[in-house]
């Protein structure tokens, strides 16, 4: 498969020609990446009015992928988010909706969607898991619910929006949910970020081979792509504006100065996926590893959670341990995780990892020993009253005071970090007790909330 991409930068770079145009570094410096850093000079292409050699890399993407369009990202998928609800308001509105829209949403959502809805002034209606206790990553939910929920829903939402995989791994049943979506004439968006890697395993795993109209990958987090790399994905199916209107919606909230170190990342990638390192071979093999490690891991007597087929999610209460301290062990062992949190702890795998990787993490969970199972305290998010819209909440004066004050309060913008940027509160709800005892028991120190 051809780097179009690439192969123009390399070439730019090996002609020495004299660089008067930005970057500043012109070519050189500290990092040794520079000569390929470049910006929009003729040939180059633009990234949101793509007609050259980005149009024919997404091509090359969109082939690999199955879609009907894959569009590039250099700013992860919060910038495919936006843009999915983007389109999605833009077609319930040509279809006749009215009034404010709504988005149906699965309550773990990142934090990128609360913000989407403070820029675009929608609603959401939230589904919550229907049973066990509060999870900050985890969102259970149905496709019976769906179909109920949507059933009650008058006018229908704009959009149903959905996380899977989650932070801690878990995965919905998309195809079941897309077809509970468009039973009721709604299209299904997919924030896909940790599973752009599942179009290349054996079987339909990906959303865009089970029926999802629009989804984001970030393909920084599981393919070898530099950080900020991420797809726009738009279904076979969809409805034909939302291919019509994709590059625009990503424009408005993208940066005019993509990173073309970004860019030749995601080409090259399309490379490797299609002929290279990542193959399906290799990237099977990767996976069946990590499963004989997961087994390794259970007969030592570690609490192993399920997980989507590149995440080792320890249960780390289960085993005795919570998850920060369990992330301190391996830091002293050289071993650096993805997340941690009070109950769980999250590895995330690629082929990029080596054979020694895999036998140096088993020995270091070797080392240290699972103890007794702890004692979780029950935890209950009861659903919030709202006091005023996302977009009042997050554009009105407010303060930053410290979270085990805040019940009674109206949450201002979300501020949960990244990860899992999931907010326990969202904004325009009047914190309950409950979420103020959630705060605590995840160590938020402080929320802000309206003056």
């Amino acid at each position: 498969m051809d780097t179009p991409i690439c192969d123009f930068v390399r070439r730019y770079a090996e002609s020495r020609g004299v660089r008067a145009h930005m970057p500043g570094h012109k070519g050189s410096g500290p990092l040794g990446c520079e000569a390929l850093d470049i910006t929009e000079i003729a040939g180059a292409d633009a990234l949101y009015e793509a007609a050259g050699i980005i149009a024919e890399s997404e091509k090359n993407a969109a082939g690999l992928f199955g879609t009907a369009a894959t569009l590039y990202s250099t700013e992860g998928s919060s910038q495919c988010i936006r843009a999915m609800l983007a389109l999605a308001l833009t077609h319930w509105r040509s279809e006749g909706g009215t009034g404010r829209p709504v988005v149906l949403a699965a309550r773990n959502a990142h934090k990128a969607l609360v913000l989407a809805a403070a820029l675009l002034d929608f609603d959401i209606q939230w589904l919550w898991p229907e049973e066990g206790d509060f999870s900050l990553c985890r969102c259970p939910i149905t496709a019976e619910q769906v179909g109920r929920t949507l059933s009650a829903m008058d006018p229908p939402p704009a959009a149903v929006y959905v996380t899977s995989p989650d932070y801690l791994g878990g995965t919905l049943d998309i195809g079941a949910l897309a077809d509970a979506a468009h039973g009721c004439g709604v299209p299904l968006l997919v924030d896909n970020a940790h599973g752009a890697y599942l179009r290349f395993l054996p079987g339909a795993r990906h959303p865009m081979e089970l029926g999802a109209d629009l989804c984001c990958d970030s393909a920084h987090k599981t393919l070898p792509v530099l950080t900020g790399g991420a797809y726009l994905h738009i279904g076979r199916d969809a409805p034909w504006d939302f291919s019509e209107n994709a590059r625009g919606a990503m424009a408005l909230f993208g940066s005019t100065s993509p990173s073309y170190l970004i860019l030749q990342s995601l080409d090259a990638a399309n490379r490797a996926i299609a002929q290279g390192d990542w193959t399906a071979e290799r990237l099977t093999a990767c996976c069946q590893r990590l499963e004989r490690l997961r087994e390794h891991l259970r007969v030592a007597g570690w609490r192993v959670a399920d997980s989507d087929p590149l995440k080792l999610t320890i249960d780390a209460v289960g085993s005795g341990w919570t998850g920060p301290a369990l992330a301190e062990e391996l830091r002293r062992a050289g071993t650096e995780c993805e997340y941690a949190d009070p109950d769980f702890l999250v590895l995330m795998i690629t082929p990029c990892n080596t054979e020694s990787n895999f036998s140096r993490l088993e020995s270091i969970f070797d080392a240290i020993p699972p103890r007794s199972p702890l004692t979780r305290p029950p935890l209950r998010l009861t659903p919030p009253r709202v006091f005023c819209s996302v977009r009042q909440a997050v554009f009105a004066p407010h303060q930053t005071i410290p979270a085990a004050q805040a019940a009674g309060r109206v949450l201002a913008a979300p501020t949960v970090s990244c990860p899992p940027a999931v907010p326990v509160a969202v904004s325009g709800e009047i914190i309950g007790s409950d979420a103020a005892e959630i705060f605590r028991y995840y160590g938020i120190q402080t929320v802000e909330v309206l003056k």
